[in-house]
């Protein structure tokens, strides 16, 4: 019996598991990561609004490993050895004959004061839980969102969940009726920020932050961010609050793990998901580099696609047959503003915008939906 091994227990770990038992694999699955659990990171945006709590976001995976005969390692990884097929942990080194990375991708905090004085709006918990504490706690002030991307890899960014937090809480603190108390502004360093969802796109979100009354600040490299401002070329902005999401790149271990990275220091997939000139490893979610459109995203939704090209290449390499599965790049998300939300799709043939309070409703059935099979 073979020893398949994943790293990570994220949205492409949990596909990953689900399409090789579903595909009939057998083999022993070994998932490794610090913990057994799935954390639904797009529900975030609702921790402000008291939406969600946090036993809402963790899923322990403990019943779907037993279901699905998976073996958890409690570990981190450090390091892998491709022409020996280890991987290395703190809590020692892993063998396997097929490989598959999934652990995430990491947030690139060099700026200077992001560490102390800025949340990370999709970086877990902790970061939106204090967010939102100290916002309840503010009888108003200047309040600053803001997203960029990876200078090496420019797709590398996550800045969807920017403007649903940003339409949330101008929403929120309309409805506590403080929102003439606050000054909202959104920051970013490229000169129009969506423009992966679409020219139009971009257009209506300037559209809808001018019609709610929250300033822009666009087209300035950022320079830092302080205690009581943010700080660009183009000029400072005042700030008692600061919810950011910088720039991704990848694994801190790929570097030296003899595995070919990207510009941007991801690990290089192909479009079947297969790490190239490396055997029996595939890479799939954040922690990978893929060809594709420059508005190819990086969302739980591309990361199910890639997991499942690659758990459909690893059988059949298994089976001696060609893996020629793929992927397709398409951009599905709902901007969610608290009570209405506006459903994006873009692929290679349509880009298209469509609001509409139903998908509020439909973001949250999706939530449910998507993480039953786990609980």
């Amino acid at each position: 019996m073979s020893q398949i091994v994943i790293l990570g227990s994220g949205f492409a770990s949990c596909t990953a598991v689900k399409t090789l038992r579903k595909l009939g694999s057998k083999d022993a699955i070994t998932v490794i990561s610090p913990r057994a659990e799935l954390f639904y990171y797009p529900s975030l945006i609702w921790v402000p609004s008291g939406q969600r709590r946090e036993s809402d976001l963790r899923v322990d995976l403990g019943n779907f490993y037993r279901r699905t005969n998976v073996t958890h390692k409690a570990a981190s990884v450090i390091g892998m050895d491709p022409t020996t097929k280890t991987v290395k942990t703190d809590a020692g080194e892993v063998a396997y004959d097929a490989l598959i990375i999934a652990s995430g991708g990491r947030y690139i905090k060099k700026l200077p004061g992001m560490a102390e004085h800025a949340h990370i709006g999709c970086e877990g918990w902790e970061a939106i839980k204090s967010f939102s504490d100290k916002l309840d706690k503010m009888d108003g002030g200047n309040l600053v969102l803001g997203f960029a991307s990876n200078p090496n890899e420019p797709s590398a960014m996550r800045g969807g969940p920017v403007f649903e937090y940003l339409f949330g809480i101008d929403a929120l603190l309309r409805k506590q009726g403080r929102r003439d108390k606050f000054n909202i502004t959104f920051v970013s360093p490229a000169p129009r920020p969506g423009a992966r969802l679409g020219e139009k796109a971009v257009d209506r979100l300037l559209g809808e932050m001018a019609k709610r009354g929250i300033n822009t600040h666009l087209g300035n490299k950022m320079k830092a961010i302080e205690a009581n401002k943010v700080v660009t070329e183009g000029g400072e902005v005042a700030s008692d609050l600061t919810l950011f999401i910088p720039g991704m790149t990848g694994p801190a271990w790929a570097a030296d793990a003899g595995l070919p990275l990207s510009d941007g220091g991801f690990i290089q997939g192909e479009a079947t998901a297969k790490v190239p000139g490396v055997e029996d490893v595939y890479v799939a979610g954040d922690a990978g580099s893929f060809p594709g459109p420059d508005w190819k995203p990086k969302q739980a939704h591309m990361a199910d696609l890639q997991a499942e090209a690659a758990a459909r290449n690893l059988m059949s390499r298994a089976a001696g047959k060609p893996e020629t599965h793929t992927f397709k790049t398409e951009l599905i998300c709902i901007v969610d503003s608290l009570t209405t939300a506006t459903l994006v799709f873009r692929n290679q043939d349509r880009n298209f915008m469509i609001p509409g309070k139903p998908f509020h409703w439909a973001k949250k059935f999706f939530e449910g939906a998507y993480l039953k099979p786990y609980r």
